[in-house]
């Protein structure tokens, strides 16, 4: 179990460096808000957050 628990946390932290990286401040919020939305499971917090991110993702192709 905290062999799983460490190779979770590890992937998390990983993903987002990589969101950190590639979409910056911006998308940092958007999975911050996503994740706290899922949590709190308010759909209108992790909505605001998946369409933040979606915007990130769709801006080049706009």
């Amino acid at each position: 179990m905290p062999v799983l628990a460490l190779l979770s946390a590890v992937l998390v932290v990983g993903f987002e460096q990589l969101v950190q990286w590639r979409y910056g401040a911006t998308g940092i919020v958007g999975l911050l808000l996503l994740t706290v939305g899922i949590k709190a499971k308010s759909p209108a917090v992790s909505s605001a957050g998946a369409v933040l991110l979606a915007v990130l993702l769709a801006g080049p192709a706009l």
